[in-house]
């Protein structure tokens, strides 16, 4: 067979060695069979939250062992498929081989990545906040564009995403927005991409055609269900109520059906407008100030990862995550990882995967040696 089939062969057999190791392989077949038989329990379903629980557990595990067996069961084919090629020297039938190798090998590296996603909230949903920083209008149209972004990026992964709360700016683009992105691993994958960000163009606002730098900041933090409590003295918190802005239809602009609530002995603070009613707003703003207290708590534990108060810094110079450059050259450079590209179209359209997935092997110490 030839050496690139074979080096195709060796590297992808490696990642499914290591995903192997990850799992734990022959404990984790045990435990979805377990899983299987306890969902298979029609009694299990008398107890509505511990069933949802083991039937998200057995979802997730299902879905681990499925990619690996997947894997094995793609590459057999498609090294039966070179083997016959090569023996009828069929070049154009070695080349189909070859590019079902590398999609293969794509897949694999994807998985070998997802594997590292298993930190305690990794595979939540996720809340996404994006507020404007240094810039003026300039810096309201960059925010726009992130939430764009994460939109597509989202969309493009089978996700759904729900804006919760948004604040136009004053000329163009948006003050400040929160999206929920629902997903498998939505938090594990997003979590990467807090911080602040940096673009650099031609002002679209600016007459003498300048080159303008603006900030965003992006944060990033779990959604949390009923199984994890988390106790906030309501004492503690700050309820304001506002007319909402933006897109919403009429009634959302003719009450003070918004609601923002302020944990004083953090300073952290959350809001929503995307529902009717105030009722509907406060439950769903509650909820998002449960998940950044936890989000903070999960911050403080992990040791991989920036301390909390590093991460709110000042939304400006010397502060940035990415930059994403339009002009005088096109190209889009995480400062964290070094990982560069000079497709900037495809970024702003939602291509951030090789950005999350160094950013995470990099959050997590992992490499493909570990």
């Amino acid at each position: 067979m030839r050496l690139d089939v074979e080096a195709a062969k060796a590297d992808i057999e490696q990642s499914i060695d290591l995903l192997r190791r990850r799992l734990d392989w022959e404990p984790a077949l045990r435990k979805l069979d377990e899983l299987n038989a306890r969902v298979e329990d029609p009694t299990l379903w008398d107890r509505p939250d511990e069933a949802q629980a083991v039937s998200r557990e057995r979802s997730r595990l299902a879905a681990s062992v499925e990619a690996v067996q997947g894997l094995e069961r793609d590459l057999a084919d498609a090294l039966g498929y070179a083997e016959m090629a090569d023996e009828e020297a069929d070049e154009a039938a070695l080349e189909e081989a070859r590019g079902q190798l590398k999609a293969i090998k794509d897949r694999a590296a994807r998985a070998e990545l997802e594997a590292l996603l298993s930190g305690e909230a990794d595979a939540n949903d996720a809340f996404v906040e994006i507020n404007s920083g240094a810039g003026g209008t300039e810096s309201c149209d960059w925010a726009g564009m992130l939430l764009r972004m994460y939109t597509r990026w989202a969309n493009a992964h089978g996700m759904s995403v729900e804006i919760l709360e948004e604040t136009d700016g004053d000329q163009a683009g948006i003050k400040s927005a929160t999206l929920q992105v629902t997903g498998p691993n939505a938090y594990g994958w997003l979590k990467t991409e807090g911080g602040v960000h940096r673009l650099v163009r031609i002002s679209p606002f600016d007459a003498a055609a300048k080159r303008h730098t603006s900030f965003a900041s992006v944060w990033v933090y779990p959604v949390v269900d009923d199984t994890i409590v988390i106790d906030i003295n309501p004492a503690d918190v700050r309820t304001d109520t506002y007319r909402a802005s933006g897109s919403g239809g009429q009634h959302v602009n003719k009450t003070d059906s918004a609601v923002r609530l302020t944990h004083i002995p953090t300073g952290i603070a959350v809001a929503c407008q995307a529902g009717r009613s105030q009722h509907q707003n406060r439950e769903e703003a509650w909820k998002m100030l449960r998940a950044r207290l936890y989000e903070a708590e999960l911050q403080r534990r992990e040791a991989a990862a920036q301390a909390l108060e590093d991460q709110k810094t000042d939304i400006g110079w010397g502060h940035q995550i990415r930059s994403y450059v339009l002009q005088p050259y096109q190209m889009v450079k995480d400062l964290r990882t070094d990982v560069e590209t000079s497709d900037t179209d495809g970024v702003l359209d939602g291509d951030l995967d090789a950005f999350m997935g160094a950013a995470l092997a990099q959050r997590v110490g992992a490499t493909r040696d570990a």
